[in-house]
């Protein structure tokens, strides 16, 4: 007969992990995560010297300020999180915006995090408030009307999360019956709605509600963007795992004012210089690839035209 109950030795981490989880998200004291990418791990990126970039206004402001202020998320466990403890952001997110910021001339250690709502990242880079935004910021034109976009960095796509003694459910094609979790409102819900109607939908505010129901055998799967399902399964790889291949696109770039073309084309430079010399893989190998996912191809730079 199949359990019901997560055994204590789960249940006792679950308790950790999301008590982690929701302090960092509300911004409060609390322990920091069970498990996150280690500090001593991460590549170190090479500064460019004498890097000038005249042309962009952005760009000669950090230079005056001597620093990147950088937009990023800090709830998203190996994409962008931060350390309620240290104040410290991690992930994959924030190893690219760390590598960006050492290719147009500034050390990595320097760059000024700041956590931006999604709702906000437009207005953010209108206002000056940031001066490029990494945080699974996915690139549509609706979007490049606001701002302008580097990348792709990565692809994302709506992804399943299961327990690891979860054999029946190998893509959204085996969720007929099945308890499947999601953000209420949000894209991956409607998608599953839509599609897969004989899914039983649940929703919470949070995807950490969400992999805490999973955990306890309450749900069969979560559902979200890939990248973010594989930052939950690197937090406890043997007991959650990512199954079958993504069903959506979702194209992640860097966020940068849409007037600011010289530092959007610096930017793509800068990507295709670190995918090429294995930086990019380094940094994916350090955070999400903890989850035992493998590093994928990094997509196609859009280099679109300045506008």
């Amino acid at each position: 007969m199949r359990r019901h109950s997560a055994p204590r030795t789960v249940r006792a981490l679950v308790l950790l992990l999301f008590a982690a989880l929701a302090a960092a998200a509300c911004g409060k004291e609390g322990s920091p995560p069970t498990k996150g990418p280690a500090a001593g791990k991460l590549p170190h990126y090479a500064v460019a010297q004498g890097f000038q970039l005249p042309d962009s206004s952005t760009w000669k402001r950090a230079k005056s300020r001597g620093y990147f202020t950088v937009g990023a998320k800090e709830d998203q466990p190996y994409l962008g999180e931060k350390d309620p403890a240290t104040g410290t952001y991690s992930g994959f997110d924030i190893e690219i915006a760390k590598m960006m910021s050492a290719s147009l001339g500034f050390d990595p250690g320097t760059i000024r995090f700041k956590t931006i709502a999604s709702a906000n990242r437009e207005t953010a880079l209108q206002n000056g408030q940031i001066d490029y935004y990494v945080g699974t910021y996915t690139i549509n034109d609706n979007r490049k009307k606001l701002v302008g976009f580097a990348g792709p960095y990565y692809m994302a796509g709506q992804g399943l999360l299961v327990r690891t003694d979860e054999n029946d459910i190998h893509g959204p094609q085996d969720l007929d019956g099945k308890r499947v979790c999601s953000a209420a409102g949000s894209t991956p819900y409607q998608r599953i709605q839509q599609d897969y109607p004989k899914a039983t939908l649940v929703a919470y505010d949070t995807y950490s509600v969400c992999v805490d129901n999973l955990l306890t055998y309450q749900v069969d799967a979560v559902t979200t963007d890939d990248a973010i399902l594989i930052g939950y399964a690197a937090k406890v790889p043997k007991e959650l795992k990512v199954v079958g291949k993504p069903f959506s696109q979702e194209p992640y770039g860097i966020g940068v004012p849409r007037a600011d073309n010289a530092l959007r084309f610096a930017l793509n430079d800068a990507l295709a210089a670190r995918e090429k010399n294995g930086d990019w893989k380094k940094a994916y190998d350090a955070t999400l690839g903890l989850s035992g996912v493998p590093a994928p191809q990094p997509p196609a730079i859009d280099r679109y035209p300045a506008s």
